[in-house]
């Protein structure tokens, strides 16, 4: 255990890319056992199978020892049918579900009802108002002014982690207006034994990450869109022009072009600024199921 965020074990909650790369972290990092669920049987079998690779990928690299690849892989507890219900002892718990608003707050309402009070609700999220999360953790009926509504809703905190997270050095931390100091810095010092930088950023949409990436990203698609340039001229121009590791639209399609659209769309309606229109081009492309890397068709296409 951590003395710093004092926590014993922690969940994970949506067992898709981002989650895996939490608990990866969690297991291997911070060394606490980690509880991960997914309403899909199918998806975490997959995701456990990559972890496998993964660890067996450290190992090869002198990252890691055979024996703490296996401690860690021990860590890993899988939570069955009784979905949160099964998160109820746990210390924290990180919501790594898609990027849907609705999703979130019925989440976020099902975790404050299962788990203990004091625990920490942490979420994944790369756009939506911490806020408005928090407020969905008060139960029905108590008033947001009181103290329990305060205490509720001050332990649900933003820990957005990037893709692939075992690679990427940061996580955001956002505050939501009810957020408290305790709770910000137990995170912090979670996503510190997991072997993170942690930036701080307010809750406004997008936090500073996606506010600054994703309009990049959509007026590139919307230079594709108009025909200023051709696909590979626009990533090339980055890449060569800018220094970027890949360009904006490889990188779109390798954050899924859903992810994409569905995170514009918190900067155009938080905002009403018209810049951050998402394309129509992009939009159509996710109409299509055309969303990246993990559908084999974006702006790319790919090995199935």
């Amino acid at each position: 255990m951590s003395i710093a965020h004092g926590f014993k074990r922690f969940g994970v909650l949506g067992g898709g890319q981002m989650g895996l790369g939490i608990a990866y972290v969690g297991a291997v990092r911070a060394k606490l056992p980690v509880h991960i669920y997914d309403r899909s049987s199918e998806q975490i079998k997959k995701s456990l199978a990559h972890m496998d690779k993964l660890l067996a990928k450290d190992v090869a690299k002198g990252k890691l020892e055979s024996e703490a690849a296996k401690e860690a892989r021990d860590r890993v507890i899988i939570v069955g049918e009784e979905g949160v219900k099964g998160f109820r002892d746990l210390d924290m718990v990180v919501e790594a579900a898609s990027e849907n608003v609705e999703l979130k707050l019925s989440l976020f309402r099902s975790l404050a009802k299962e788990m203990r009070s004091d625990a920490v609700l942490a979420t994944n999220t790369s756009s939506i108002s911490i806020t408005k999360i928090a407020a969905a953790a008060i139960p029905e009926g108590i008033s947001p002014a009181s103290e329990e509504g305060k205490k509720s809703a001050g332990r649900v905190v933003g820990l957005h982690f990037f893709n692939p997270v075992p690679v990427m050095k940061l996580v955001e931390l956002i505050s939501g207006l009810q957020t408290t100091p305790e709770t910000l810095e137990r995170a912090r010092s979670f996503a510190q034994a997991c072997g993170k930088e942690v930036t701080v950023s307010k809750d406004v949409p997008g936090f500073v990450s996606n506010a600054l990436l994703m309009p990049f990203i959509n007026e590139a698609i919307m230079c594709l869109e108009k025909g200023v340039a051709t696909r590979d001229d626009i990533d090339t121009t980055l890449k060569l022009g800018m220094n970027h590791p890949m360009g904006p639209l490889t990188l779109a399609d390798f954050i899924g072009l859903d992810t994409c659209l569905a995170i514009q769309r918190v900067l155009y309606e938080g905002t009403g600024d018209s810049k951050y229109r998402p394309s129509v081009l992009l939009e159509r492309m996710v109409d299509a199921g055309w969303l990246g890397k993990k559908s084999g068709k974006g702006f790319y296409e790919y090995d199935s």
